[in-house]
Parts: structure tokens; sequence; C-alpha cells
């Protein structure tokens, strides 16, 4: 069903911005680490360097950007750790009232992350939330550190009625902005994942420290 003109849609990121899962990706990090042979991050720590694509991340910690068969070995170990802690993580604070207020409003939401697609969906109906979206969609080529703006443009395409214009993407990373402004749309950014909020700002678009921030400043974004 199409949108009314001035209805705004928001795009939803996953992992640090819906899902509250920093914890346990600092505690997947730092025991992958331990096997290969680093040291532990800080969370503080983390947030100044995470990057994506993520073997850039790897750059900024060892000095020299990993080999394929390199990341390839520490991608699988971290998601060994973090698949074995994140079933016990919860929602971001207020997530699941704004998403089920939204969607009792008539407005529309959609979910599109860099999690394995079947992961996410699993995760997210699990959570009970899957009813609230139009769409979800996942990382189905598992193609790690890739980036987000190509499958933006592919989540966009297949919202019916939904226009880059009316659209704003809210999430946690510098990534999710770019991935934003790949298709013509807006972008909220939440301090509370990966990024710190110093390097949030550097992507030129509106920080800030609650989703329920996130929602009102979409709201009068795309309304502008």
């Amino acid at each position: 069903m199409a949108l009314r003109t001035r209805t705004t849609h928001i795009v939803w990121d996953w992992n640090g911005t819906l899902l509250h899962d920093i914890d346990a990706v600092i505690a997947a990090t730092n025991a992958a680490f331990g096997e290969i042979g680093l040291p532990p991050i800080t969370l503080e720590r983390y947030r100044e360097l995470y990057c994506v694509p993520v073997p850039r991340f790897y750059e900024r910690l060892m000095g020299r950007m990993p080999s394929e068969e390199e990341f390839a070995a520490m991608d699988k170990i971290f998601h060994r750790h973090y698949f074995a802690r994140v079933d016990s993580v919860a929602l971001t604070d207020g997530a699941a009232e704004l998403l089920a207020a939204r969607q009792a409003a008539g407005l529309t939401q959609s979910l599109c992350s860099l999690a394995p697609h079947d992961h996410l969906v699993k995760l997210v109906r699990r959570h009970g939330i899957d009813r609230h979206f139009t769409r979800m969609d996942g990382n189905v080529a598992r193609v790690n550190g890739s980036g987000k703006a190509a499958q933006m443009a592919r989540h966009l395409a297949s919202l019916d009625g939904v226009t880059a214009a009316r659209t704003v993407v809210i999430g946690d990373a510098v990534d999710d902005a770019h991935a934003a402004a790949h298709v013509g749309a807006q972008a909220v950014l939440y301090s509370g994942g990966s990024h710190s909020r110093a390097s949030l700002a550097e992507a030129g678009v509106l920080v800030v420290d609650t989703l329920a921030d996130a929602v009102e400043a979409a709201e009068r974004i795309a309304a502008a």
C-alpha cells in the first residue's frame, strides 16, 4: 500500500541500534583477540577505532591490513564468540515500545542490517517485534566488511510506495549515514552503539543519545 505524501518511513539498523549488543560485541572481540594474540580492548577504545569495512578496524589495531585469509579467520572466531552470547542480549531501552507506537499510528518502518539474514530474522522474531516491520533484510551473501550502501539501495527499491526523500535511516554507525546518503535519504545516528559520539559527528548528520530522540528527529527532518 502506498504511503501518504507526508509520511516518514524509517529504516532501522539492528546491531547496536535496536539490539543493545555492544557489551556482547566487546566480550566476543576480547575473547577472539585472546585466541589470535591481540591485547584486550576497552569499550572506549573500540568506539574510537571501529569502522567499516571491518578489515580497516583490524588495520587500525594491528598497524597493517590483514590478509584475506587472516581476516576470514578473525571474523569466524569473533562470530563464534558473539553468537554464543547474543541470545541473552536485550533490545535497547524503549525500542519495542517505539516500534509498536509507530505501527499503531499507521506509520511504516523496515529493518536493514549487515547481520546474516537468517540469523537476523530468527532473533527479531524471538524478541517479538517482527510484526512492526514492513520488510526485514539481512546479509544474504555473507560478504563481511563490504559496507551497507548497496544493500540499502536494494532494500529501499523493494519497499512499495517508499521514496528516499521521505526516508530516514536510524543507525549507530557512520556507515549508516553513508548508506542513507547513497540512496538520497536522511540519517540520524544513535550514540549508544559501536561508535563514539565524536566519530559519529564526523558523518555530518544529527547525533542523538536515545532512540526516542532519534524517532522525533527523523519525523522532523523528513517533514522539513
